[in-house]
């Protein structure tokens, strides 16, 4: 199955819900930083929340970008993604290796630790809109939860899962549920009853279920209507013309400095660690310009 999520409504519009399967995209970010079972899963599953928030914008250029600044071993984490079902994240360290949860269930919020959930919007507008909120559990759907109710009040149900296991990654997905404003009191108790009634989202994958199948399970009984299905893609845009711009804003101390080094500069870009090199030459350009 290749990735790729939905957008849905139900109850008449009232409740709005989101569902990812994001598998391959998950393995594409480990093939590129080499992280760690925890790590993947950290990644991986900060990924399936960006590109699915990624989606609730509407603009064309509009981008959205998830932090996590942490005061655990895996010191932060970045991603971010477009409207159009494109992403890319790093870690900053990823190779922690931390003690399992319980048997088989990786502990990501041992590996982030304390830290802060930055949720950043670029709408286009003169500033960017930046949301924060502390980290609650470090499990990362539980985090943007809390995100959701209290910086954007919005109440939400977050599930994210990624299964890795010897050949990489096995599973990954989950899914966003939102209640509209106005929502019925009946429909919320309803939905709270069936959400503590449901598998978790790895146990789903793992059956097999699609992002239809999961919403399906979850709001089937509410009028479940999907309204948009959109493939989902990890997507690096870098390019040695946009390093060469990044390098442009050196001062020329600084690039002289480089290139009186007499040596070629490689630099790795961050979300996917593809290299780029630049001989001297490349930089007596970059600083004539």
């Amino acid at each position: 199955m290749n990735d790729y999520m939905i957008r849905a409504t139900a109850a008449d519009s009232s409740i709005r819900a989101f569902a990812i399967t994001s598998k391959h995209l998950v393995q594409e970010a480990l093939d590129h930083h080499g992280t760690s079972p925890v790590m993947t899963a950290a990644l991986g599953r900060l990924l399936s929340a960006g590109l699915m928030m990624g989606s609730m914008m509407k603009g064309e250029k509009d981008l959205l970008t998830l932090q996590i600044a942490c005061d655990g071993p895996a010191g932060g984490i970045t991603v971010t993604a477009d409207s159009h079902g494109n992403a890319k994240g790093y870690v900053n360290n990823p190779n922690v290796d931390v003690p399992l949860k319980y048997a088989g269930k990786l502990d990501v919020g041992a590996a982030l630790g304390p830290g802060v959930l930055s949720v950043i919007r670029d709408l286009g507008l003169r500033e960017p809109y930046v949301g924060q909120c502390a980290l609650q559990t470090g499990e990362i759907a539980e985090d943007l939860t809390y995100y959701f109710a209290t910086s954007e009040q919005v109440p939400s149900v977050v599930a994210l899962g990624v299964l890795v296991d010897h050949d990489g990654v096995r599973q990954a997905g989950g899914f966003i549920i939102q209640l509209m404003p106005f929502t019925e009191d009946e429909v919320i108790d309803r939905l709270e009853k069936r959400i503590g009634e449901i598998d978790s989202i790895t146990t789903m994958l793992e059956r097999g279920m699609t992002p239809e199948q999961i919403l399906e399970e979850v709001l089937g009984d509410f009028g479940l209507e999907i309204t948009e299905k959109m493939p989902c893609r990890f997507h690096c845009d870098c390019s040695k013309e946009r390093i060469s711009g990044a390098l442009a804003t050196l001062n020329k101390k600084d690039l002289q400095e480089l290139i009186d080094d007499g040596e070629d500069v490689e630099i790795k870009c961050h979300f996917c660690n593809r290299a780029y090199r630049f001989t001297t030459d490349d930089l007596k350009e970059i600083k004539d310009r």
